[in-house]
């Protein structure tokens, strides 16, 4: 809720008033990443009560008490007694059109799944398809507290326009493939469709490379841009090298899958003799910066390699989406110990059903729980350190958001903690990983800008939106032309 802004104080009145300062909450903050050693990354978040945010030209200017913030000017004051402010969440991975065709397909194997399926309905895309579930997605996120997202699809430029609209911050790229039968058929069924054909091989890299040179810095910055070949069994080495040289050549992050399952791993193995993160490490992806999706297949022998990286590697982990597959899950453990940096992801809502990374959070705590066979881990703190920081991080913006401090850009979310199943609160981080849902988020905030206010969307019109993609869906789920944008084949 808004307030009548204070009177300026002598100390204050040098100053321009501030833009927004957001005043009385719980702030959950981190030391200094770099300050602590991963396996104590759980000592490194602090509650403090009574808290106040200055945020001037979209960054938070100061983080001190209610008393300090009362005697400063602002043009916004947010009234946040009895809320928790949080860094936004970050989804490391998703593919935000495929909303459009949530809990469409069920119960059924992944190769099932796509080659029947998701690949076949993708070749019917068309822009204003990409765009309407676009902005569903966005709607979404906004609502369940996240204010960063990384996606990976085709017709990035529709979805880019999307994020600048809607006031969100997104690291997008332009998915591509090597060319194979399969997807030449697609490419050529398709030409009309949302990305004028899925481009394939050195074609489809020079497109994702323009896509991401002509639109990193887009929306006042909050765009930034990756290389996105979409995984080492659609894409040939000589491909998956070419955007290693490339990327270092921009200094651009590349956002793929691989090691999504074992049976990935294992058919890679009896193939070619090397682990799809042995190919990452052939190819050169592992000297450049790169966001891994999934990595469920990671075997020990991939350790060295991932940890030689430095740093410079990111996973992207979506646990529900596994369960549903029955796959095994991201060896989170081994990863932090290796120096990775994990990240929370949903995937697509095709194969989630949901753009939820809150549900992601208490998912991952609760698998790990039961993977690691160690009550000890995954702790609260820890899994809420990977919904915010580490998230940050594995996405390449670790130094602009993940954290409440001066200097970051101001994404921040506040939750109200006073319903019911929320009550009463022993410990804040675990009613926050464990109690809490993406339901209680109340206000959701990026650079500075209010996208939702008390439970109010500000920059989506979800009926409209909604109402209009309806009409859309026959012609999207029609699967009788036979084609299909790529073959699962692993």
């Amino acid at each position: 809720m808004a307030a009548p802004t204070a009177p300026a104080s002598p100390a204050s009145a040098s100053l321009p008033p501030a833009d927004l300062i957001v005043t009385g909450c719980t702030a959950l903050l981190h030391a200094d990443p770099d300050e602590l050693d991963p396996q104590r990354a759980a000592e490194g978040i602090e509650f403090r009560p009574d808290t106040a945010i200055v945020v001037r030209d979209g960054i938070i200017a100061d983080v001190t008490d209610s008393a300090a913030a009362s005697r400063m000017e602002s043009v916004e004051r947010i009234d946040a007694h009895g809320l928790v402010a949080l860094p936004g969440l970050v989804n490391c991975h998703t593919h935000s059109p495929m909303v459009a065709l949530r809990g469409l397909v069920e119960d059924r194997p992944e190769q099932e799944w796509f080659n029947d399926w998701i690949w076949p309905i993708e070749s019917n895309l068309t822009p204003r398809v990409v765009a309407l579930g676009a902005r569903l997605a966005c709607a979404e996120m906004i609502r369940g507290g996240v204010t960063c997202f990384a996606d990976h699809y085709f017709a990035m430029d529709v979805i880019a326009d999307v994020v600048t609209e809607t006031g969100l911050r997104a690291n997008l790229g332009e998915a591509f493939f090597s060319s194979q039968e399969a997807g030449q058929e697609a490419s050529q069924g398709a030409s009309q469709g949302a990305s004028e054909g899925v481009a394939q091989g050195s074609e489809g890299l020079a497109r994702s490379l323009d896509f991401a040179l002509t639109h990193r810095g887009r929306a006042d910055g909050r765009i930034t841009t990756s290389l996105a070949p979409h995984a080492p069994y659609t894409v040939t080495a000589e491909d998956l090298a070419a955007t290693a040289q490339v990327a270092r050549e921009h200094d651009l992050l590349v956002h793929l899958h691989a090691a999504e399952n074992r049976a990935q791993t294992d058919t890679s193995l009896a193939r070619h003799g090397r682990t799809p993160i042995d190919v990452l490490h052939d190819t050169g992806l592992l000297d450049v910066d790169v966001l891994i999706a999934h990595g469920t297949g990671i075997l020990e022998r991939d350790l060295p390699a991932l940890r030689a990286a430095r740093g410079r590697t990111g996973i992207a982990t979506a646990p529900r989406g596994y369960m549903k597959f029955g796959w095994d899950t991201t060896p989170v453990r081994a990863l932090v110990d290796a120096g990775v940096h994990v990240g929370l992801a949903t995937d697509g809502a095709a194969s989630n059903n949901t753009l939820d990374v809150w549900e992601a959070m208490t998912l991952t705590a609760l698998v790990q729980k039961q993977t690691e066979h160690d009550p000890r881990w995954l702790t609260a703190r820890q899994a809420l350190r990977h919904a915010t920081l580490d998230s940050a991080r594995a996405v390449g913006l670790g130094d602009t958001v993940g954290s409440l401090a001066p200097g970051r850009r101001a994404d921040l979310v506040l939750v109200d903690l006073n319903g019911p199943h929320t009550q009463p609160v022993h410990d804040l981080a675990a009613t926050l990983v464990h109690s809490a849902r993406s339901a209680d988020v109340r206000t959701t905030i990026v650079d500075g800008r209010v996208l939702m206010r008390d439970g109010r969307l500000t920059t989506v019109d979800v009926p409209s939106v909604t109402g209009e993609l309806s009409q859309l869906l026959p012609a999207l789920v029609e699967r009788g032309h036979g084609k299909r944008i790529q073959e699962y084949d692993t």
